[in-house]
């Protein structure tokens, strides 16, 4: 198994970085499904077409690392069916989950997909790495998280404007759910028990996932 790079959790000093930490915690932590945001088409499982990057090249590197926090499903995606993941950074726990090296303008394209929008337009980081959290819109991803740094470069992700216990819970799909936990796998820094336990624990999938059907959808 990888170890697990640290995160240091102080706000980068660069306000105009080259390249960030895209961290996935939900389907894009697999490397196939990250691949569609950044080169355009249909992901197995899927019923969406997505147009893809300015800049299509893969992430210079891929990490595993974990998020204090709390991850949950939520919404209904008219792209998996049933809930998609959330991750609300001001509850205590911890959340599994790979951070990809990417251009800062791949990462305001794969965040403009994520809303279905138009990918092509640069985001201004200026107030989440000054802050750590800024709000650019309602959307269920137009929030930008950053949880400190790696490297020099900012851990930078996006999840929903509200918290957990804001919403209603909504159980994700099978194909959902294989995506993020064999995603996860491949990041080699947890075995299928633990992954199992772990998204079977979060909010949503609770009472509708338990460890062995999860670990089922492994194989």
């Amino acid at each position: 198994m990888k170890a697990l790079p640290s995160i240091d959790p102080t706000l980068p000093l660069d306000g105009h970085p080259e390249r960030v930490w895209y961290t996935s915690y939900g389907s894009n932590i697999h490397l196939d499904r990250l691949a569609v945001y950044l080169q355009g088409g249909c992901p197995p499982g899927a019923a969406m077409e997505y147009p893809g990057c300015r800049n299509p090249a893969m992430p210079a590197r891929s990490i595993p690392v974990e998020l204090t926090g709390a991850m949950y499903f939520a919404t209904e995606s008219r792209v998996w069916g049933g809930g998609r993941a959330f991750y609300d950074p001001e509850v205590d726990g911890r959340v599994l989950a790979r951070a990809h090296l990417v251009t800062t303008d791949q990462f305001a394209d794969i965040a403009a997909q994520e809303m279905y929008r138009t990918p092509g337009r640069d985001l201004d980081l200026t107030d989440v790495l000054r802050r750590g959290r800024a709000v650019l819109g309602e959307g269920r991803y137009e929030t930008l998280v950053c949880a400190g740094q790696i490297d020099g470069l900012p851990v930078l992700t996006f999840t929903a404007p509200w918290g957990m216990n804001d919403v209603p819970w909504v159980a994700p799909s099978a194909a959902y759910v294989r995506f993020l936990a064999t995603g996860l796998l491949s990041a080699g820094a947890w075995d299928r028990e633990a992954i199992s336990s772990y998204v079977a624990a979060c909010p949503g999938a609770t009472d509708h996932w338990s460890p062995e059907e999860i670990a089922a959808l492994l194989n």
